[in-house]
């Protein structure tokens, strides 16, 4: 797996722990498949207040390709 140059200063940017961005990958709550050859890694983490975490690898790509990772709002809010 290859990080871009966007994907490790997001990581800075929104204060993401390494070790979240590992577990989300090796064993993720929830994946999606995309059209554009995206895969979406999600995992919740308890140690940030249980929010989601998403990760968009391009999968379409060898080696696979981290484009971004934020917490996702959309999904906090569906679990009300």
């Amino acid at each position: 797996m290859k990080y871009t140059k966007h994907f490790q200063e997001m990581l800075e940017e929104r204060k993401i722990s390494p070790e979240w961005i590992e577990q989300t990958l090796e064993s993720p709550d929830k994946t999606e498949n995309f059209p554009d050859g995206t895969t979406h890694f999600i995992k919740q983490i308890e140690e940030y207040e249980n929010r989601w975490l998403r990760i968009v690898m391009n999968t379409a790509v060898h080696p696979y390709r981290a484009v971004t990772a934020f917490f996702d709002r959309r999904l906090r809010r569906m679990e009300k």
